[in-house]
């Protein structure tokens, strides 16, 4: 008797980083993201999220520390804390620039302030061993000013606006959108410090050298980072089409997001002064825990740009 037997073949390809699997292409792993759900900074993985990304994805509130616990596969956080990180975790890997964020320092005319050397013996708000806490050391040193040239008052983050307005300090000094709450606080008496040349937030998505280790999960990052590519796109080409969105998810209303606007920018890249940023912030960094700066080459190990190479060859 002549038998036959019908051997079934699989065939499994590979391109740019997408796994196709008898020519129908495999949905990418999950994806655990984790961010500052409240900034503004995060609108491209919101809107990334919203059906751009092709896989099942989730965004939490959170950063950089998620990924050190293992909880999140990447997360954002601005470049400060990367460099306050990485020293206790050197498998932190920066992957992309999600956005930059001009800061404000916003002050009270009332308060005898007209520029930033009116600062001087003042009282102002900012969060310690942040970006905004960097951005007012740099601030002052435009006026060869100090950190203890000043008063920092400690407040809590979303009632910095209201402390200005309660003469409790006489600045702020903030990312979006509390700078711009503090403006519509005080109105009238609101004085704006701000010189884009001095400093820019670089608000990165990181993970880790041992995420990358996974290939399911690498293959996932690379079409996320396509993702938060397009969103960016979008986003700059009708940015009012998404503040009603973005406002269900920062629960700020969509007049506000409008405003803060201008102060944020989604190139949908990695910034090419990365390395530049972080190896001047260092010094700043360094000094929290009493140790040397590192070196240029240092820190340009924690920059990883072959993801968004291997992304962008698949777009």
């Amino acid at each position: 008797m002549k038998r036959t037997f019908i051997v079934g073949i699989c065939c499994v390809l590979m391109v740019s980083g997408t796994l196709f699997v008898g020519g129908a292409q495999r949905p990418p792993a999950p994806l655990r993201v984790f961010g500052n759900t409240t900034t503004i900074e995060l609108s491209p993985v919101f809107v990334a999220a919203n059906g751009i990304y092709p896989g099942p994805i989730t965004v939490s509130n959170g950063g950089i520390p998620n990924i050190v616990s293992g909880d999140a596969d990447v997360a954002t956080n601005a470049e400060t804390q990367l460099l306050r990180q990485s020293v206790d975790n050197p498998d932190l890997r920066v992957i992309f620039t999600v956005a930059e964020g001009f800061y404000r320092i916003v002050a009270r005319k009332s308060a005898s302030i007209q520029k930033v050397a009116d600062l001087k013996g003042k009282r102002l708000t900012t969060p310690a061993n942040t970006s905004a806490a960097y951005f007012l050391a740099r601030m002052l040193a435009t006026a060869n000013l100090t950190e203890s040239d000043v008063t920092i008052v400690t407040t809590n983050g979303t009632q910095m606006a209201a402390a200005l307005k309660d003469r409790l300090v006489d600045a702020v000094a903030m990312w979006e959108p509390e700078s711009q709450r503090a403006i519509d606080a005080v109105g009238s008496d609101a004085i704006v410090l701000q010189d884009r040349r001095v400093y820019r937030e670089l608000f990165n998505l990181n993970t880790s050298t041992r995420v990358l280790a996974d290939p399911d999960k690498k293959r996932a990052i690379v079409q996320f980072l396509r993702s938060l590519i397009t969103a960016s796109d979008r986003m700059r080409a009708k940015p009012g089409d998404f503040w009603p969105f973005l406002s269900t998810k920062l629960k700020y209303p969509p007049e506000l997001i409008a405003k803060c606007w201008p102060e944020l920018r989604y190139a949908g890249s990695m910034a090419n002064d990365l390395l530049d940023v972080m190896e001047q912030e260092e010094k700043w960094v360094a000094r929290e825990r009493t140790r040397t700066p590192r070196t240029r080459a240092q820190l340009t190990t924690l920059i990883d740009d072959s993801l968004l190479k291997e992304a962008l060859r698949g777009n």
